[in-house]
């Protein structure tokens, strides 16, 4: 197994008090992810050894290129934002873009354990800094498996193959794989627009390179290129260290009770903001 960062062992952490520890956000109290769960870890940003700020390498300083003037005409066009394969997990409600909570399509794909959220699958699989941070890479003669922790994504890239048809649209693209001498090098395309890495067009190609750099470490590099959507390609880098921690399964499935009382509660906030206005 590979890991995006360290995974602490059991007993390295005391249980949160009753009640919940008293932080805020996500992490925080009853109900959310208290520090108790979340493990941060601190050894993947560590490449050649040098810690790194930013996971971009190409533009130099490590920022994201700008968006082209279509891409910024698309995402104005949105009458509400909809969901990417990047989406983080849900913020606060009155944070939201109106009409986020209308319809269970516009919740974020995470949260219906469709796909990990912060892009964890992939691709490009970005690092997941919250907690189900492993992967497993599994090796046949024809295919390469790539398993993700977080929502239980598993990719396949077929080997030495050609891509199917531009009218054939997956989730997490159409991956195929070839040899750079020790190099794994994943050509991806064919996405579908429910995905949309950042806001990417239907054009969107990545390419993954996964080398191994010492027998305790691969290197995983991806190169983003869309030109409808950004200025020019860009790239990133970070290590996966390998681990003998275990796999745990994320029991998560878009058919959860939690999405119906999501909505429900948004109905309810707006009916009481209804009964505000009207006073």
């Amino acid at each position: 197994m590979w890991q995006l960062n360290g995974r602490l062992q059991a007993g390295e952490r005391s249980a949160p008090p009753k009640g919940g520890d008293g932080s805020t956000g996500p992490a925080g109290g009853v109900g959310g992810y208290n520090n108790f769960w979340l493990d941060p870890g601190s050894s993947f940003t560590i490449v050649n050894g040098e810690r790194r700020t930013s996971l971009i390498v190409d533009p130099a300083d490590g920022r994201v290129p700008s968006l082209t003037a279509a891409a910024r005409q698309r995402e104005a066009a949105a009458p509400i934002a909809r969901p990417t394969s990047d989406t983080t997990e849900s913020r606060d409600p009155g944070l939201e873009p109106p009409g986020s909570y209308d319809d269970p399509e516009q919740r974020p794909l995470g949260e219906r354990c469709l796909l990990g959220f912060g892009s964890t699958s992939g691709p490009p699989a970005l690092p997941d800094y919250f907690y189900n941070n492993l992967h497993q890479i599994v090796q046949t003669p024809n295919y390469v498996m790539i398993l993700t922790e977080m929502v239980h994504d598993a990719r396949i890239v077929r080997m030495n193959a050609e891509h199917v048809p531009k009218t054939i649209r997956k989730w997490m693209g159409d991956s195929v794989g070839r040899w750079e001498g020790d190099t794994l090098v994943v050509d991806t395309t064919n996405f579908t627009d429910k995905t949309r890495f950042r806001g990417a067009g239907e054009n969107l190609h990545v390419i993954e390179r996964f080398s191994r750099v010492a027998p305790n470490a691969l290197l995983y590099r991806f190169t983003i290129d869309d030109p409808e959507t950004w200025v020019r390609p860009w790239t990133g880098e970070y290590t996966w260290p390998a681990t003998d921690a275990r796999i745990y399964e994320y029991a998560c499935h878009e058919s959860n009770y939690a999405l119906e009382n999501i909505l429900r509660g948004a109905r309810r906030r707006e009916a009481d903001e209804a009964k505000k206005d009207a006073k």
